[in-house]
């Protein structure tokens, strides 16, 4: 099982987009210097707890289908950041660069 890491352009800058296969999923994430958006394997409640800036969006298999999907849940950082439900992955990004 290969670790996939690659760069995503979003706006002028560019976050850290990275795949882990597991077992029976793939845990993804990507991460700019302000927060992440991840898929529904990590924990939303945790990264509250820790106060960060995070939106998790459910159901994806990749970097490319975090960026389309919507987020499901996010933590309050996030919602201060301007980020909601139902925004893509790509425009909660944004918000994050």
């Amino acid at each position: 099982m290969k670790i996939i890491e690659q760069d995503v352009v979003v706006g002028k800058t560019t976050a850290r987009g990275i795949e882990i296969p597991l077992t029976n999923a793939r845990l993804i994430l990507i991460t700019t210097t302000k927060g992440y958006v991840m898929c529904g394997y990590l924990d939303i409640a945790t990264a509250e707890k820790m106060g960060d800036c995070a939106a998790v969006i459910r159901g994806v298999s990749s970097i490319d289908a975090l960026l389309e999907g919507k987020v499901a849940a996010l933590t309050t950082a996030a919602a201060k950041a301007g980020i909601s439900i139902g925004m893509k992955g790509r425009e909660a990004l944004e918000k994050l660069v």
